[in-house]
């Protein structure tokens, strides 16, 4: 006896189509684009979430830089001698010093200085 997917398929490709809503024209109507189209979208999103940290390190790195500047530490000497005075704090948290106390990263890298 053969065994039809009606139901089965029905339900595979109103997920997709779901799935697709707000996309344009075809994409979101026709099951055979509408997956090639989710595909496309999953991989770009997953990208972006890599790309998204990599920004916000950059931003993190560029505000260290920016308070840094005339105080004669340039950033690599800075992250340097962080690491080898054992202190823990990484770029995040010390751009979150810079833009929430200021004073607070100033003694900050006078204790690296020394």
């Amino acid at each position: 006896m053969r065994v039809k997917t009606g139901f089965a398929r029905k339900r595979a490709h109103k997920k997709i189509l779901v799935q697709n809503k707000g996309y344009r024209m075809t994409k979101r109507r026709l099951v055979k684009v509408a997956k090639e189209a989710l595909l496309h979208a999953g991989a770009y999103a997953y990208n972006g979430r890599k790309e998204r940290k990599q920004q916000f390190r950059r931003l993190w790195i560029s505000r260290i830089t920016g308070a840094l500047e005339g105080t004669g530490v340039k950033y690599s000497r800075f992250i340097k001698l962080l690491k080898d005075k054992k202190i823990d704090l990484d770029r995040k948290v010390l751009a979150e010093i810079i833009q929430g106390d200021p004073a607070i990263f100033q003694k900050i890298i006078e204790e690296v200085k020394r």
